[in-house]
């Protein structure tokens, strides 16, 4: 008997699971799938291009909070989460929202979801969403280029826009992010690499990803997304904490599967936190994983004109996953202005559109702005919203260059940080650990 299956998603995750587990099932039939998190993505359709010849008229996407609904409509068997970036107490209320509906609830591990590469995969994932994991990568991405090792950078997926077109992504210039018309959200991720020289691929079927990944580079580094867990079966995993948010690491799904998978555990932030909270971290970690490496460091913020900052009325942009589900009232802008003597000027009441319903949704959300911005209509809120405000200066904590999406018509201070590694081993040696497996399984010649 058919199963009938709805996927729960947040535009990444839930696309990768139906590729790899139900695309070609013919147990499974796959009716919907839900979206969470992300707005503006709902109310879509998976194509016929992607869903393959059991799905001709493709799959509908619903809102989340349509899913009990769904279940009965549908008469659904199978509930599957294909999300991250949750506590243990979210994930409770879901699986009892599903199991109250009547339906089953269930989580796929990585052995049914991760694809295996002919190539070694370095990845760095992270417990929770705003911990440090892009800088982490860009350390790691650095360490490889000196060594001039022919590497590309696979991004987990950001699958907002036009599925078709993105179903696989090759980022080389960052004259392609115009061409592919990326979102906020995926310059900032991208950006950084791209200036670095190193192609960058990302996509909605990460097995033909994986092909031309495969066919760039000697060495995959896989730069995760949220909490998630990669799509490539790693050699070498590297996960990020966060010192301000002790606990998280056994506290969040899928953030406690990553920390229970790492060869090595970087802790970041250990300078702006209390040492009994980086301290708790280290036993946790220890705990559940007595073998991987437990490293701390700091985030080392820089500021391109800090003097257009001090004693100035200020705004401060943050990157919009970090404020909103990562769970952070602030990022590194915040902290930047601070530390330079800005007077924060509170975007709340000024808020239009979209960025008014993430304040509203998002309560816990400081006196920052969100660079929310997954579709034009968003992007043309976060414009009017950052005109309305009396300020003198934008301090832009995220790394995307939003002034080529949005017009701004005042100065704008970039705010950037780096991995400064406090104790234990440096990223040269984690570097060495992973290359040193490829070389003893022969996959790799340098």
């Amino acid at each position: 008997m058919v199963r009938r299956i709805i996927i729960m998603g947040a535009g990444g995750r839930d696309f990768h699971n139906f590729n790899v587990v139900f695309r070609n099932n013919p147990e499974y039939y796959v009716v919907a799938f839900t979206a969470a998190q992300i707005p503006g993505i709902e109310f879509k359709r998976y194509p016929p291009s992607l869903a393959g010849p059991r799905y001709p008229e493709g799959i509908p996407i619903y809102p989340e909070e349509m899913l009990p609904e769904l279940i009965t409509k549908f008469k659904v068997d199978e509930v599957v989460l294909s999300y991250s970036d949750l506590t243990y107490e979210e994930l409770g209320r879901k699986i009892s929202m599903v199991l109250a509906a009547g339906a089953s609830f269930r989580l796929l591990g990585p052995n049914e979801t991760m694809i295996e590469s002919t190539k070694p995969v370095i990845a760095v994932t992270a417990v929770k969403t705003g911990a440090g994991k892009s800088t982490v990568s860009r350390a790691v991405s650095r360490e490889l280029k000196s060594r001039n090792i022919r590497y590309v950078v696979v991004r987990h997926p950001m699958a907002y826009g036009d599925l078709e077109r993105m179903a696989v992504q090759i980022f080389r210039t960052l004259e392609d992010l115009d061409k592919y018309g990326v979102t906020i959200e995926e310059r900032e991720e991208y950006e950084p690499h791209l200036k670095m020289g190193v192609p960058v691929l990302a996509g909605v079927d990460y097995g033909k990803v994986l092909l031309e990944a495969e066919k760039m580079g000697d060495v995959i580094l896989w730069d995760g997304g949220n909490n998630d867990w990669p799509f490539f079966r790693p050699w070498y995993m590297i996960t990020v904490a966060d010192a301000m948010r002790p606990g998280m690491e056994i506290r969040a799904y899928p953030g406690e599967v990553n920390v229970r998978m790492a060869n090595a555990i970087i802790i970041t932030k250990v300078s702006q936190a209390r040492a009994e909270d980086v301290e708790t971290i280290v036993k946790n970690v220890r705990e559940i994983n007595p073998k991987a490496h437990i490293i701390k460091a700091d985030m080392e913020i820089h500021v391109d004109k800090p003097e257009l900052i001090s004693g100035k009325r200020v705004v401060v942009i943050e990157d919009s996953p970090t404020v909103t589900h990562g769970g952070l009232p602030y990022g590194a802008g915040y902290v930047a202005a601070k530390k330079y003597g800005a007077e924060i000027v509170d975007p709340k009441p000024y808020a239009v559109g979209i960025i008014k319903r993430m304040f509203e949704e998002y309560k816990h959300i400081g006196p920052v702005l969100p660079s929310t911005g997954y579709t034009p209509d968003q992007l043309r809120d976060l414009e009017e919203t950052l005109r309305r405000i009396d300020c003198d200066v934008i301090v832009l904590g995220t790394p995307a260059d939003i002034a080529k999406l949005i017009r701004i018509d005042k100065p704008v201070v970039r705010v950037s940080f780096e991995l400064k590694i406090v104790e234990g081993p440096t990223i040269k040696d984690l570097v060495d650990e992973f290359l040193e497996l490829a070389r003893k399984y022969r996959a790799i010649g340098v």
